[in-house]
């Protein structure tokens, strides 16, 4: 008799890919899309420090446990229910800052001008403002996602206390100073009161306040140094090309000189070369464009532009309001970012340090990433299972 019940009894492949499985109810185009991305990103990492990293490969080997750590964060994430997520919303906020508030005590450590890190030993690092990011758009969700009585918008109260959220966090990078994850976390709140369905006039008012600390920014002359070079350099890059300019005319020509094809992987003269700095970070980018050409640059943006439809889908199909302000915000934080770090290689926006999801070296970016797509099929799978 036991026999029997085992030999009918599914085996546990069986039961991962049954026709009720969690794993058939996931997003099988964004995990492809996602996954060609860390391909491509892995290869991308591998031929910018082939020639000076330590070692025969770089630092690909690290890259790639990295992206097995965030693979394993992406998929415990998935497995839980997103409507429990909203109790742990403020433990999850509260542990963001106290990261941040650690970053700025001698327990931080300065990286590329920006007192953003944490060394943890043995070449690792944390770098807190990438957990941020998750932490603010669950805290922002968690406020907005239960309308006021007899409404369909949020109360001002919780509103406020967004605001505030958003406010103690971006003031925490800033005082890093971290300012492209400044922006990030802005937009992610934005985008947050929107989706939430705020009334006209807090936009209207909110508008106004950014306006009126830009203005203050300027006026006061508030921006480091190095920012100011920045905005320099964008306005004309040739006016220093050696200078504050030659980040952006590197890239130029790097990303030309591959034209239609490229030049094959580790074939980029600009990359091998090293003439451009932070190349396997902040300008990946420009290797992708240098050695994979113009079909190379376009399949990183079509697959960016796939996680970014399917998870825009994700939250129009959400059933309750929790999910789809969370999906909406973290497709926001994937455009803005990659907005941001694609057009600052070809000229269109200035520099400001914004990894390209996926595909760039980073280890907490990498894991806040990935730590983001798990929520995004966390949504989809509850869904379809309660279909």
């Amino acid at each position: 008799m036991n026999r029997a019940v085992a030999a009918r009894r599914p085996s546990l492949i069986q039961r991962a890919i049954g026709e009720h499985s969690v794993v058939r109810r996931m997003d099988g185009l964004m995990l492809v899309a996602v996954a060609g991305l860390c391909l491509i990103g892995t290869l991308l990492v591998w031929s910018s420090t082939r020639t000076w990293a330590p070692g025969a490969t770089g630092l690909v080997k690290k890259h790639l446990l990295n992206e097995v750590i965030g693979v394993t964060l992406c998929a415990v994430v998935a497995m839980v229910d997103h409507r429990a997520m909203r109790a742990y919303a403020p433990l999850v906020f509260l542990v963001s800052l106290v990261g941040l508030a650690l970053v700025i005590t001698p327990l931080g450590a300065t990286i590329n001008g920006s007192h953003s890190w944490i060394l943890l030993g043995g070449g690792f690092a944390v770098q807190p403002s990438e957990f941020a990011k998750v932490g603010l758009l669950l805290i922002i969700a968690m406020l907005l996602a239960q309308p006021a009585e007899g409404s369909d918008r949020p109360r001002a109260l919780d509103i406020t206390l967004a605001l505030v959220a958003a406010g103690i966090t971006m003031g925490l990078v800033m005082l890093q100073p971290d300012l492209g994850t400044a922006l990030v976390l802005a937009v992610i709140t934005a985008a947050g009161l929107v989706i939430g369905g705020v009334r006209k006039r807090w936009i209207v008012g909110l508008v106004l306040v950014a306006a009126a600390g830009v203005f203050c920014v300027f006026w006061f002359n508030l921006l480091e140094p190095y920012q100011v070079a920045r905005f320099t350099a964008f306005v004309d890059p040739k006016v220093d090309p050696r200078g504050v300019g030659y980040n952006s005319t590197q890239s130029l020509i790097a990303i030309g000189s591959g034209q239609l094809l490229g030049k094959g992987l580790f074939g980029g003269g600009q990359t091998t070369g090293r003439f451009v700095p932070e190349q396997h970070t902040d300008f990946i980018f420009t290797v992708a464009g240098e050695e994979f050409g113009f079909i190379g640059s376009v399949t990183v943006v079509l697959l960016l532009g796939v996680v970014l439809l399917r998870g825009l889908k994700i939250a129009r199909h959400c059933d309750d309001r929790f999910g789809t302000l969370v999906a909406g915000m973290i497709v926001c934080w994937f455009a803005f970012q990659t907005f941001i770090n694609v057009g600052m290689t070809i000229g269109i926006m200035p520099i400001t340090g914004l990894p390209l999801p996926f595909v760039s070296y980073g280890g907490t970016a990498t894991f806040a990433n990935l730590m983001a797509v798990g929520l995004l099929l966390a949504i989809r799978v509850r869904r379809q299972s309660f279909n």
